[in-house]
């Protein structure tokens, strides 16, 4: 199952668990009028009087459901960082040199860059013994890992990347949107139970009566019934889901790390360590049960329970495993917990403050460099389509090789939210000296104050520095801490962009990638919830736009007009047989793909799959792809939320 077959499965996953909600709603509602109706019978009302009361009670009925689940939904649309802080976790900074979240952060970090997405935020649940983690959010530009710190303190370098992997592969499958939607609709539910229970104790005594004689306690009775009752229902529906979900996990986890001992590892610890995957804050364990790494409490009956048990996810990864090994294990860290730090220095890892997951005495791998054209590799379509939301070893090593090529000051600068939208401002300058920079910095003075602009000129000569394919990876660090800044501020800042890219008259395919993508992440952070929703339009409703875009690819991978024209005929006959040929254009591209984007963001997942093969026809008219290439279509696929790895290595 690819990217977009998991988009397919996540939007109908989500209108099976929203059909699922209208029928438990609608018997609940029956029930709950039915108690009404005898109520006001056994008081021998009229039915005129009956029909008056059961209208009322499903209209109250209705307005505690709904109410319930919006009020929630909507403290979490917010995204991944809501729902880390509905928790009590507490956010790392991306720049601390605490041994154990320095750790984390890389291999964050390094997984971002491979996959082509902007970093996650980072939480930690303190406190927490347990061995344990959860992604959260609607987009991956909205996302947010969190772990316990009994992860990060038990946990060794393998072992936690894995986790991460595991976490990574949430995101990217899109499970973290209907993961949100799951509290949402079990707190609608949960609230007709409590809302039955506060009247009986408070208001709804055997004595009292409404004024049209139906006893309350009747009615309050039936709703805390039935309330409980749909909440142990949902919560059979809400394992049921996430168990499958978390087989297909740990799959792409291995997947993308290519190698099971880091999971294997990390699962055998839970099983072996007293506190487990447990959480000690009940509240927390039970809202986010279903987002988590392994259950956050102890489930009485397996039907009831969100993981798979331990020991058969350790035997589908390691067929070798013998369940007798966890009696040893809990014999072993009964008298010492497990150090992840001191294992990594046994296996030969380097400190941290060097190149992360490299081992000691080993040179990091060097990020590609070059010419255009150089480091050409031949791809095609359905290859390029396959890694869309997913990731290779080949892929991790190249983003570690990327993070570890990262000049440290730009990435400390990068991931602080004071110093990111300098970071950003400094990639759009034009070279020191160049009498269009004064020009440029008067621009960022205007809109973001001297002090923005004083920043971004002494950023100006090491971003000038930073080889082409390190400058997109670095916007994916930057987004997170640009979202932090009030919206006032990222309105300045987007305006500010986007006059430098025009500044010379012309915007070159790179300047374009850079605002739109900062523009699109921000969307995303500003309004998760909207922007995160799996479209169903039509190729046909986006012709023109698809036609500007291919044009455009075209232009920007071929070396001559012929080539050009040859490209950019076979990518749009491979969407439109009957188009006709046609010389691309690349004038007004900019203006005619703004308009446009929307459009092919709201692509049915098979038609956005289509699009993205028919791309690579557009940039590979010779049946390769150069390293400049391969970032312009990265750039492209993120604007339509496709996840696009690194395509060379």
């Amino acid at each position: 199952m690819n990217f977009f077959d998991h988009q397919r499965a996540a939007r109908s996953s989500t209108l099976k668990l929203v059909l699922l909600f209208i029928v438990a709603v609608v018997a609940m509602v029956a029930f709950i009028d039915a108690a009404a109706a005898v109520a006001m019978t056994y008081q021998r009302a009229d039915p005129s009087a009956v029909f008056g009361v059961v209208v009322g009670v499903t209209a109250v009925t209705l307005l505690i459901i709904a109410g319930g689940m919006i009020t929630k939904t909507v403290a979490l649309r917010q995204g991944g960082a809501a729902v880390a802080a509905s928790v009590g976790a507490v956010q790392v900074d991306p720049t601390s040199s605490d041994p154990q979240l320095r750790r984390l952060v890389n291999i964050v970090e390094e997984m971002s860059l491979a996959s082509g997405v902007p970093a996650p935020r980072l939480f930690v649940l303190a406190g927490e013994p347990g061995i344990n983690a959860f992604a959260a959010g609607f987009t991956p530009a909205d996302a947010a890992i969190t772990v316990t710190s009994g992860a990060l303190a038990q946990l060794n370098r393998d072992e936690l990347q894995g986790v991460i992997a595991h976490e990574f592969s949430h995101i990217l499958n899109g499970d973290m949107r209907l993961n949100i939607r799951l509290i949402g609709l079990l707190n609608g539910i949960l609230l007709i139970g409590l809302t039955g229970m506060r009247v009986l104790q408070f208001g709804g005594g055997r004595g009292s009566s409404s004024k049209n004689g139906a006893p309350i306690w009747m009615v309050a009775l039936a709703m805390m019934v039935l309330g409980f009752i749909g909440v142990f229902f949902a919560n059979i529906i809400k394992a049921a889901v996430s168990r499958q979900r978390e087989w297909l996990a740990d799959a792409s986890a291995v997947q993308f790390t290519r190698q099971t001992a880091g999971l294997v590892g990390a699962l055998k610890k839970i099983a072996g360590v007293a506190s487990g995957s447990a959480l000690r804050d009940a509240r927390s364990a039970t809202e986010v049960s279903h987002m988590l790494f392994g259950e956050g409490r102890r489930s009485f009956r397996a039907w009831y329970a969100t993981h798979p048990p331990l020991e058969d996810r350790i035997k589908a990864l390691d067929p070798s495993f013998d369940p007798r090994e966890i009696a040893d294990l809990k014999q072993r860290y009964a008298q010492r917990l497990p150090d992840g730090i001191a294992e990594d220095a046994m296996a030969g890892f380097a400190p941290v403050g060097r190149a992360a997951g490299v081992r000691a005495g080993a040179e990091p791998v060097a990020a590609p460099t070059g010419p255009r054209g150089a480091g050409r590799r031949s791809i095609n379509p359905e290859q390029v389509a396959d890694r869309a939301g997913t990731l290779t070893q080949a892929d991790l090593l190249h983003g570690a090789a990327l993070h570890a090529t990262l000049p440290p000051e730009a990435r400390r600068l990068a991931t602080q939210p004071s110093t990111a939208p300098a970071a950003i401002i400094a990639l759009l300058l034009a070279r020191s000296g160049d009498p269009q920079q004064a020009r440029q910095l008067a621009s960022v003075a205007q809109r973001l104050g001297p002090a923005e602009a004083q920043s971004a000129a002494a950023l100006a000569h090491t971003m000038a520095a930073l080889p082409a394919e390190l400058r997109l990876p670095l916007v994916d660090l930057a987004v997170p801490q640009l979202a932090a800044h009030p919206p006032a501020y990222r309105d300045a800042l987007l305006a500010v962009l986007n006059e430098l890219a025009v500044a010379d008259g012309s915007v070159s395919m790179f300047e374009y990638g850079v605002t739109r993508l900062v523009w699109s992440y921000l969307q995303d952070a500003a309004n998760p919830h909207r922007r995160s929703k799996v479209g169903n339009g039509s190729l046909d409703q986006v012709r023109p736009t698809v036609t500007t875009l291919l044009a455009t690819l075209a232009v920007a991978g071929a070396g001559d007009q012929e080539t050009a024209r040859r490209a950019y005929d076979g990518a749009l006959r491979r969407l439109y047989p009957d188009a006709a040929p046609a010389q691309p254009r690349d004038m007004t591209w900019q203006q005619a793909l703004d308009q446009g984007w929307a459009g092919l963001d709201g692509l049915a997942p098979k038609a956005k799959q289509a699009l993205v093969e028919a791309m690579v026809v557009a940039v590979t008219a010779d049946g390769t792809v150069t390293t400049a290439e391969a970032e312009i279509l990265r750039a492209a696929c993120a604007l339509m939320h496709v996840p696009l790895p690194a395509l060379l290595a």
